[in-house]
């Protein structure tokens, strides 16, 4: 293979389905296409200055080149990140798997199910170990979980005090988010050690670890009703696996319960992406940020799954959102949720024993030695004091491929985990210069903090501990799905694209996938190589000076955006700026990581045409003008337009001290063709899992670098453990966030080039204005722009048809999946519309399959517009259509169970079954069951 045709992998048109696609939409070429489509205002005419693309052999060498560089030492630093061993089984079968990683986020249950019961699985686990009554279907990680804990306490607590008190025992990258976040929120953290310092005569919440970063075990019921008894909350960060032994924090009255599910066979990663998990006590569950996921019923009345409480979600409540959280770790929850299932409660418990059981061997060779470790309870860490020998402990296990933390001059932890071994204390023991002991010691932990309760009591926890039955299980989840292994999922703004094989390999391979993110320099060499490479060039790409891959989200790229921006005015004593400027058809999470980022929104209208109305923008702009900190704007247009008035825009802005924040979810329309760091914007974030070919995974992971021009950079995020610059915010809790995915990315900016990055581009847009050439006469195309071209994707208007035969965009979404389609993106930007995004991965066929659909479909609207079908009562009302409905003794219905199961064009051989039908959501929202249901609510 020649090193030009990884782009011809990639993209799915070849040069004479592009000529037939071009012929459609009236151009003799895809840059005449582009000339037309793109403002020359903001168009950029040069080449992207990148290395010529590499081969998939050859880039998979630089890989292995790089990986060379790290180092895999045996890690004790712990502090939240633990070696685990991910079973085989789940690795190749989940992780390796594009079933479950190619797949998107479940807003379409019906084609779902089968990750929705394994996040079902993840929330079961969570509320059994945590001793609460409901969690949500992940967090991002357990500093940002714990940050959202905090504002939950705050929202929930009826004091009215501004005062969060955090343990001094807490991890270190936990306290640097929950500070960053608060602070803009007038949110005042008072660091404790509440052993002993009295609490505050006020405050409205309380943050507890358990264990604590020192690794000590305390009895915490106490402070608990202290802190309620003052009108405050009680967050517990607690480690599932301690909690197999150690009293669940609901137990002893804890409202939220915060932390990480990594060490459940996710590895390290150099700091993720891991799966956070956020629970809480009953009552507040309506309040819990992120998604949930329920169990409701079908057409049927059969018990199936979908998102709980979805009007939570921040593209509904905007500004007056609660959290900008608008994606989860589904990938990492499935995993560590069938870690649960694949060991079951007795295998996690003895996990749990043979860890604590090495750390308190740990302790008593310590001892032993004469070296003094702190008193009391402890489940996996121990602190060790070595008076001024604490760097030269550490040095010495180093040396001996062991790393330890140097808590400071004195001190030294130690954390164990279940990949420790004999050797391994060993060398621990010969660093300290003792030579340990021999024999097993008495566990450290108290009766009184043991827990007696059970845990992971449902059948799924007790049956698949064989290989088989695990391969099996995972087999039967993944085959009720649909994902980007199957066909097209053509989602506007959300670019399901080609997830390259190549791309994946290396994430697996332990050079990145087991450093911890606290890990000498001198050990992930290869890594930060890699990192700063990828920030150059997607520094490049973006035509911005400096990026930041902390952010593990959009969302979080968002708010390191804003925080920049906040940051860049309060240096120049402008602090007052607090004003942002969000057009109205904007994505939803802007306004609330507005909100977050402390400023005050203001929308700004759009026009018919979609675009920012620009005299609404100058009004706004007067009215504000003393008080405006940024515009954000999302380009191209959350409407797929290419607007004309876009470098205007940023002018007026800039002239009144405001800066440009343009959102990158759409930059798959702009690579190579035009640079928003070059016409006007400030700073974006860019979503990797988008346009940069990181998966989907059911709804994460993500990754959301935050891009900056050179005035912002001093305000890029900072290590979360380390010196950070005054106004750096920690985002997340690793310096560079999710890191184990990176390398996905890389490869994808490595083999494409300059110039398969370029065509992708154009191919997209052409992809686009094909789909919107074939649809239109049967569908309005909402909003275009120059010469009727829209950007990436397009808006098909379905509220006519809606009006005139009462189908409904959920009927059409939902008869798509009986075509073997997902579902474009509904009702966004606007009610009872579908978005389409092609991309540039799908081939003419496929393009073309899509099209005839969605033409059959508008055929079946008329038959029910006619008469010919009755309006409740048609393949479009009933869909989708499961096996066992159309293969059951009674067919009521006006038209054939053939036309139901095998719309026109669809392969009989190769058919996908929903396994349940149509779910009603309502009912899932008014009963809401969060937990795996019992096996008896399946049966008939």
């Amino acid at each position: 293979m020649t090193a030009e045709q990884f782009a011809d992998r990639h993209i799915g048109p070849g040069p004479d389905d592009e000529r037939r696609m071009l012929e459609a939409v009236g151009y003799s070429s895809i840059d005449e296409l582009m000339d037309a489509a793109i403002p020359e205002v903001i168009r950029w005419h040069g080449t992207l200055d990148l290395p010529a693309p590499a081969s998939e052999r050859e880039a998979l060498a630089e890989l292995r080149a790089l990986a060379a560089g790290n180092t895999v030492a045996v890690s004790m630093i712990g502090l939240g990140y633990h070696g685990t061993h991910t079973p085989g089984v789940i690795r190749r079968n989940v992780l390796e798997n594009p079933a479950w990683y190619t797949a998107y986020t479940p807003y379409q249950p019906e084609i779902s199910q089968g990750r929705l019961e394994a996040l079902l699985n993840f929330q079961t686990m969570v509320t059994d170990l945590t001793g609460l009554a409901t969690a949500n279907a992940s967090m991002l990680d357990e500093g940002t979980a714990a940050a959202e804990a905090m504002t939950l306490a705050r929202r929930a607590s009826k004091s009215k005090s501004p005062v969060y008190v955090v343990d001094a025992d807490t991890l270190p990258q936990t306290l640097a988010v929950i500070t960053s976040r608060a602070e803009p929120l007038g949110i005042e953290v008072r660091v404790l050690d509440t052993d002993r310092d009295e609490l505050p005569g006020e405050f409205f919440g309380l943050h507890l670890q358990y264990p604590g970063a020192s690794g000590a075990v305390r009895e915490h019921a106490a402070l608990i009703e202290a802190a309620h008894a003052a009108g405050a909350l009680v967050c517990v960060a607690a480690d599932l696996l301690a909690l197999t032994l150690l009293r669940a924090p609901g137990e002893i009255g804890a409202d939220i319960a915060a932390g990480t599910t990594q060490r459940f066979g996710v590895p390290m990663g150099f700091g993720g992406p891991h799966a956070g998990y956020l629970a809480v006590r009953a009552g507040l569950e309506r309040m819990l940020p992120g998604r949930l996921v329920g169990v409701s019923r079908d057409a049927d009345g059969n018990p199936a799954y979908r998102l709980a409480l979805q009007t939570r979600e921040q593209h509904i409540r905007r500004e007056k959102a609660t959290s900008n959280i608008c994606t989860a770790q589904v990938l990492l929850a499935v995993m560590a949720g069938m870690y649960a299932v694949y060991h079951g409660p007795d295998g996690l418990r003895e996990i749990a024993r043979r860890t604590h059981a090495m750390a308190a061997r740990l302790a008593a060779g310590l001892r032993a030695g004469g070296v003094a470790v702190a008193d009391g309870a402890f489940f996996d860490t121990v602190t060790a004091s070595v008076p001024g020998r604490a760097a030269e402990v550490v040095a010495a296990a180093a040396a001996r491929n062991v790393n330890l933390r140097l808590v400071d001059a004195d001190r030294v932890g130690i954390s164990c985990d279940e990949t420790t071994t004999d050797a391994h204390l060993g060398a621990v023991w010969a660093a300290f210069g003792v030579d340990g002991v021999d024999a097993d010691v008495d566990a450290a932990l108290p009766d009184a903090l043991a827990r007696t309760s059970d845990f992971l009591t449902h059948p799924v926890f007790r049956s698949h501990h064989s290989e088989t039955a695990m391969l099996r299980y995972l087999r039967r989840l993944a085959d009720f799905d649909y994902a980007l292994d199957r066909g097209m999922i053509p989602l506007g703004s959300c670019t399901m694209k080609l997830n390259a094989t190549t791309e994946m390999e290396a994430i697996t391979w332990a050079e990145f996938a087991h450093l911890h993110p606290f890990a000498p320099d001198a050990q992930t060499a290869g890594y930060r190589e890699l990192i700063g490479q990828l920030q150059a060039w997607l520094a490049e790409v973006t035509g911005y000076d400096a990026v930041s891959v902390q952010p593990n989200a959009g969302s979080q790229g968002e708010l390191a955006g804003l925080l920049a921006i906040r940051a860049y005015h309060r240096q120049r004593g402008e602090g007052h700026r607090d004003v942002c400027l969000i057009p109205s058809s904007a994505h939803g999470t802007n306004a609330a990581s507005a909100v977050m980022a402390g400023m005050r929104v203001v929308v700004v209208g759009c026009d018919v045409d979609g675009n920012v109305d620009l005299v609404d923008l100058d009004a706004k702009i007067d009215k504000h003008r003393d008080a405006l900190a940024a515009i954000m704007v999302t380009y191209p247009s959350t409407h797929g337009v290419y607007e004309t008035g876009i470098a205007q825009l940023c002018a007026k802005v800039h002239d009144a001290g405001g800066q440009v924040y343009v959102d990158g979810a759409n930059l798959n329309a702009l690579v190579g063709f035009a640079k928003p760091g070059r016409f006007g914007a400030d700073v974006s974030h860019l979503n990797l899992h988008k346009t940069f070919c990181i998966p989907h995974g059911g709804g994460g992971p993500g990754v959301g670098p935050v891009a900056v021009r050179a005035h912002l950079a001093p305000f890029l995020p900072g290590d979360p453990v380390g010196a950070r610059a005054e106004g750096a915010p920690a985002i997340s809790a690793a310096r560079y966030g999710s890191a184990g995915i990176l390398p996905i990315p890389w490869a994808y900016l490595r083999m494409m080039g300059a110039a398969g990055l370029t065509r992708a581009t154009g191919v997209a847009v052409l992809a686009a204005n094909y789909v919107a050439a074939r649809l239109r006469q049967h569908f309005p195309v909402l909003y275009a722009g120059n010469k009727g071209l829209v950007a990436h994707e397009c808006i098909l208007d379905l509220r006519p048809l809606t009006k005139a035969t009462g189908v409904s965009v959920d009927d059409v979404a939902k008869r798509l999946i009986d075509y073997g389609f997902h579902a474009p993106t509904m009702s966004f930007p606007v009610a009872g519309t579908l978005m389409v995004e092609p991309t540039e991965s799908e081939d003419l066929a496929e393009l073309d399959r899509f099209c005839a659909a969605m033409i059959a479909i508008r055929a079946e609207i008329d038959k029910v517009g006619s008469g010919e079908w009755p309006a409740g009562d048609n393949p479009l009302a009933n869909a989708p259509h499961t096996a066992a409905m159309v293969s059951g003794d009674e067919w009521p219905h006006p038209y054939p169970r053939s036309v139901g199961a095998y719309p026109a064009g669809v392969d009989r051989a190769g058919k996908y079954w929903p396994p349940v039908r149509r779910i009603d959501g309502a009912y899932g929202d008014r009963n809401l069951v969060c937990s795996c249901p019992s096996p008896e609510a399946f049966e008939d």
